[in-house]
């Protein structure tokens, strides 16, 4: 039986997780490729740390150069992250004619252009099914599953840990910085968590998600981008009296004029799935022109689910690896030639209607006020609620839902509104997403 040898950049979390399972399921994987895969070299930045996955036989080495230059690998598999090595280190690989898999969404969502066109110029496989929601299939599934359809949109819980933050805050007496700290001491948070929370690592998973869905080049740094650090306790009790979830959503549509890619907070209707997804759970729903609305959930981080990806990329390199280039399916879906350069459109082009939370002084005249400067733009109030805020005793909390309109028409309102002197802080702005 032909064995093929494979090197891993890291032995980190999902690292030792993809030696596991290359160790102990190796007999169902033989059944399934009637080929052996062994793993022959595993660089690591201390080779003095404990290892969780058994290495016994490999080859150890600090210096990942003798990963992606040794003359018996032919897959190399990159689970190290970062932009900077792990790219160089990458396109050594490909320019020595061996085939890659990774995990590293950010690698992919800024610098996939130039590595897949290096990859088929020296006419090898890169595979990255494990960057984006960790052990659900939604690459293959938009890519290959979806194929015959044109899609219209996709919307998903992309990162874990800023899910568990948004579902824990739900419980009485939680915060968002009580909850973050949970989160980091679980180990769902780094314990830098701005990524996270602020939503880049969304980001980088929505931009090659959109590459893939639309048949658009990737644009990593044209992503609007908002985090969940101004969420408040408050905002989520609001929402589920109004028969809403809120949710770190990220969503690309097309557009008449282009491409809307965002990420962001919005309340989603508690009776779509997607609003029942919890905790460090993740989901992507695509809405294809002929199949509809389809939904792909499953754990989105973890040493198995992340690692189970990684295989089964392995998997199929192996069974594609020896198949002309022109016969396999290209890396973002559509043809390197049929890339698109399309434009993305600004977020305050999007039309939708919004969720605004604000202090007021609780004095005589101020809905009217209020109303009036809303009234003058257009917008109209579909709901309001008023309680007396817990924060400030003298302030009245307001809650309002507007109809549809124009995000730059809103900023507009929202501005003249900060202005009244019975305003008190900061209004608070989340984005209303049906998802239908």
């Amino acid at each position: 039986m032909k064995t093929v040898k494979i090197g891993l950049l890291g032995l980190g979390t999902v690292g030792g997780g993809t030696v596991d399972i290359i160790n102990n399921t190796m007999p169902e994987i033989q059944r399934r490729l009637g080929q052996n895969i062994e793993i022959v070299i595993i660089a690591m930045r201390d080779l003095n740390r404990s290892r969780s996955a058994d290495t016994t036989g490999i080859q150890l080495t600090d210096i990942p150069a003798e990963v992606v230059n040794h003359p018996d690998v032919e897959i190399v598999v990159e689970l190290m992250g970062g932009t900077g090595l792990a790219k160089e280190l990458i396109e050594t690989a490909i320019q020595n004619g061996k085939h890659v898999v990774t995990a590293n969404k950010a690698l992919i969502a800024e610098h996939g252009n130039g590595l897949f066109a290096l990859a088929k110029k020296h006419n090898v496989i890169v595979n990255y099914e494990a960057a984006v929601t960790g052990g659900i299939p939604v690459i293959k599934a938009l890519r290959e599953g979806l194929a015959a359809n044109k899609i219209e949109w996709l919307a998903g819980i992309i990162n874990g840990t800023g899910n568990y933050i948004l579902t824990e805050m739900k419980e009485p007496g939680a915060d968002f910085a009580k909850v973050l700290q949970v989160a980091q001491e679980l180990g769902y948070a780094e314990a830098d968590p701005t990524f996270d929370v602020e939503g880049i690592d969304a980001a980088h998973k929505l931009t090659i998600l959109a590459s893939i869905a639309f048949g658009i080049k990737l644009q990593f740094d044209k992503v609007y981008t908002e985090g969940i650090s101004k969420v408040s306790a408050d905002d989520i009790r609001f929402a589920e009296q109004l028969g809403y979830e809120i949710k770190h959503l990220g969503m690309a549509s097309r557009l008449e004029n282009g491409y809307s890619l965002r990420v962001h907070p919005a309340l989603v209707p508690n009776t779509v799935l997607m609003a029942n997804v919890s905790g460090v759970m993740n989901a992507v729903m695509a809405y294809g022109d002929h199949v509809g609305a389809t939904m792909y959930y499953g754990a989105g981080a973890g040493a198995g689910p992340t690692a189970s990806s990684v295989v089964a990329d392995i998997i199929d390199v192996i069974r594609w690896k020896d198949q002309p280039l022109a016969d396999q399916v290209p890396s973002l879906g559509f043809a390197l030639d049929q890339l698109q350069s399309a434009p993305v459109v600004s977020v305050e082009e999007i039309e939708t209607c919004y969720y605004i939370r604000c202090f007021v002084k609780d004095n005589a005249g101020v809905l009217v006020k209020i109303t009036t400067i809303l009234a003058d733009s257009n917008i109209n109030i579909e709901h309001l609620y008023q309680e007396p805020s817990t924060q400030k005793p003298s302030d009245a909390t307001l809650v309002m839902i507007t109809n549809k309109v124009k995000e730059s028409k809103l900023n507009l309102a929202l501005s003249a509104l900060s202005q009244l002197k019975e305003v008190d802080g900061e209004i608070m702005r989340i984005r209303i997403e049906t998802l239908g």
